[in-house]
């Protein structure tokens, strides 16, 4: 194996490692600072125009990506300075272990019959309006939230770190976050917003595909999840959680979608996974389970790609090399 690539593969592993053990820190995490740095920028430029969106988008997520590229070309000359470098950038943008512990303190809160606190904590997971849910709805979102989160927190940035290393992994947490404090539809950022919305939708797209693809393998039950994944994946607004949360769905037999929310705007969404019973409590830690197993094989699949890459470009290479010398 090539050793930019081993590096990338052990880096990558030691950053998920780091995120199992230590999740996200309570101070002084990068996407925080990275958040606070957009939120500095777009005071300067907003505008309620699209134009003004896309620059903040390139100035964000394309300082963060260009950034975190100068770094990789500065560490090039130590091998273990790029696995470090690999493996800090992993741990940053991962999230893993922070979405199952929120979940599970959900879920604890539901099932010691807690409803305030388990209202408190669901903000911690989706921007949904969590005095307008009862019991089960707010289990219902946190199931939601755990599938779609295992793709934008986990699966997604190992695509693009597969693809373009630890500068794929650093602009897709950027895009990711900036999606997130931009991207929504309220009355200021339905224009300014609108380019981190469709580009995190065009970055997700993969991430999205590889989460509905890993969960029909990992699931309890995988005919369940493909089928579910087939008939009701388009039925979702968004083209990234549709094939995600249906997937879901169908893989623990639960019925998600319906009416949802949000700080004084309510959706009724369609069904997935429809003839499904409803989400009970104890579906959060199945959930929890299943991305996390989810998230393993999207580790695995990512090194793997990576170093097939790499050995086609090097043959590619070898035989250019070779047709120019035999000429």
């Amino acid at each position: 194996m090539h050793a930019e690539h081993l590096g990338f593969a052990c880096g990558a592993a030691l950053g998920f490692l780091g995120d199992l053990a230590l999740g996200d820190p309570r101070r002084g995490h990068p996407v925080a600072a990275f958040g606070k740095a957009a939120q500095a920028v777009e005071r300067r430029l907003w505008r309620d125009h699209r134009g003004y969106g896309a620059l903040h988008t390139l100035v964000c997520a394309g300082g963060a990506a260009a950034g975190a590229a100068l770094l990789t070309r500065a560490v090039r000359p130590s091998r273990a300075a790029g696995v470090a470098l690999t493996a800090a950038a992993t741990w940053a943008v991962l999230g893993g272990t922070s979405l199952g512990r929120e979940a599970r303190a959900v879920g604890g809160a539901l099932e010691a019959g807690d409803l305030e606190v388990a209202r408190e904590r669901l903000p911690h997971l989706c921007g949904r309006d969590p005095q307008a849910l009862d019991g089960q709805q707010i289990a219902r979102a946190v199931v939601e939230s755990v599938a779609e989160n295992t793709s934008d927190a986990v699966v997604g940035a190992l695509v693009w770190g597969a693809v373009a290393g630890v500068p794929g992994l650093v602009g897709f947490r950027a895009v990711n976050t900036l999606d997130a404090m931009v991207g929504h539809k309220s009355p200021r950022l339905r224009r300014f917003g609108w380019a981190s919305a469709r580009l995190d939708d065009v970055v997700g797209w993969p991430g999205a595909r590889l989460t509905a693809a890993l969960t029909v393998l990992a699931g309890p039950d995988r005919r369940g999840a493909l089928r579910v994944a087939r008939r009701d994946a388009g039925r979702h607004p968004s083209p990234n959680a549709g094939p995600v949360e249906a997937a879901f769905a169908g893989a623990l037999g639960v019925r998600l979608g319906g009416t949802l929310a949000y700080a004084g705007r309510v959706e009724h969404r369609p069904v997935l996974g429809g003839g499904n019973r409803p989400v009970e409590v104890a579906d959060i830690e199945r959930a929890v389970r299943l991305s996390r197993r989810v998230s393993l094989l999207a580790l695995g699949t990512a090194v793997a790609a990576r170093t097939v890459g790499s050995l086609c470009s090097r043959a590619i290479t070898a035989g250019i090399t070779s047709r120019r010398s035999s000429r």
